[in-house]
């Protein structure tokens, strides 16, 4: 069953308008740790992938280029929450580290973002954030699918 190109375009709308607070939200909680919310998103995706990942494969996780991320991680080791190591197996390669204070401000970014999803999320029932999660994970799958196909 194919849904009206009007109610799409109104999905597509409605996500990039979420999408948008929701990182405007996330940013305002965390302008006192100095960071933004595409910094807290490479600060858990870097504890997510564990110490020692290479900056090549923390841009594939993310699906970013190079130089993108790496803008991220300069200001990242700037405010001294990550560390840029020589990789031992390749030279070539950088291994990325959370330092005792990138730890330290992941644990509060942490809870700084659980207080904002409650906020944002309240009242909406398990059921309905269950639905929403399975209809999300249907387009992104397919946006994958078709962006690799473009390839």
């Amino acid at each position: 069953m194919n849904s009206p190109p009007s109610l799409q375009a109104a999905v597509g709308f409605e996500i990039q308008v979420t999408a948008r607070a929701w990182r405007r939200r996330i940013d305002a909680a965390l302008a006192d740790l100095g960071l933004s919310d595409a910094a807290a998103w490479t600060l858990v995706n870097l504890m997510r992938a564990g110490d020692g990942v290479r900056l090549v494969t923390l841009s594939t996780i993310m699906g970013m280029e190079g130089p993108s991320i790496g803008r991220l991680l300069d200001h990242l080791s700037d405010l001294g929450l990550v560390d840029r190591r020589e990789d031992t197996a390749d030279r070539r390669a950088k291994t990325l580290h959370l330092t005792e204070a990138g730890v330290a401000v992941c644990a509060r970014m942490e809870t700084i973002l659980q207080q904002v999803r409650a906020q944002l999320l309240d009242g909406i029932s398990p059921q309905d954030l269950e639905a929403f999660l399975r209809v999300l994970r249907v387009i992104q799958a397919r946006a994958d699918r078709t962006t690799e196909r473009d390839r």
